[in-house]
């Protein structure tokens, strides 16, 4: 059995990688998907930047999609390094196929009409950007005439807060992106959930729930 000498200790190859899989590899893999599943969609470093994975059929994505959009992570993060480090041609080799597999993720995201990786495609989810680049009428906070408004579906308040947040985030994108694909199938699952039938168009019905929401919340 190949040994290897640390500081004066011997360490058999097949403990070696033993604590590699231990301390390094698994932590590694499983750290996306535990944080969007702990996290409401979102790991430490997509906290900092704001970025939150939503479902397109609209709201806090199922475990089986964190699931589904993690299992690209084997082709995408070098979670094997460390077996390879005792061979400079193992490393050059890997190094050169990670760096491959992360262009072709690049090169998906790129031609995805939702910048979506293949993750996210298999999955059906999206990011989206949770904060930055909005003003105060951009919040889900807005000005209502509480005089004469009547709000038009109550239903609303069975929503949660995240999931308000969520539509005021499509919203907010969608109408800067002119791109409202996301936001039909953000009503549709809500029509769905909360049995409500409208004649309104997409955006005039989402910015109506918002309305109620912000006149009903004041009045709890």
């Amino acid at each position: 059995m190949k040994t290897l000498l640390y500081e004066g200790f011997d360490i058999t190859m097949s403990e070696y990688y033993g604590l590699d899989l231990l301390v390094i590899s698994i932590p590694m893999l499983l750290y996306s998907l535990l944080c969007e599943v702990m996290m409401n969609g979102q790991t430490i470093g997509k906290k900092i930047t704001g970025l939150r994975v939503i479902s397109l059929n609209g709201g806090k994505p199922t475990t089986g999609q964190y699931i589904l959009r993690w299992i690209t992570k084997f082709f995408e993060w070098p979670v094997l390094f460390g077996f390879m480090m005792f061979s400079a041609n193992n490393i050059i080799f890997y190094i050169f196929f990670t760096a491959l597999l992360g262009i072709g993720v690049l090169v998906i995201i790129g031609l995805t009409a939702k910048n979506q990786r293949l993750g996210d495609l298999i999955a059906n989810t999206v990011l989206v950007d949770t904060k930055s680049k909005i003003n105060v009428h951009d919040t889900v906070f807005m000005d209502i005439d509480s005089n004469n408004y009547e709000p038009s579906f109550p239903q609303v308040m069975r929503l949660s807060d995240n999931d308000i947040n969520t539509i005021k985030t499509v919203l907010t994108q969608a109408q800067k992106s002119r791109n409202y694909d996301i936001c039909f199938r953000v009503e549709s699952k809500i029509k769905n959930v909360l049995k409500i039938e409208s004649d309104l168009y997409t955006e005039d019905f989402l910015k109506k729930l918002l309305e109620d929401y912000n006149y009903l919340a004041t009045r709890e």
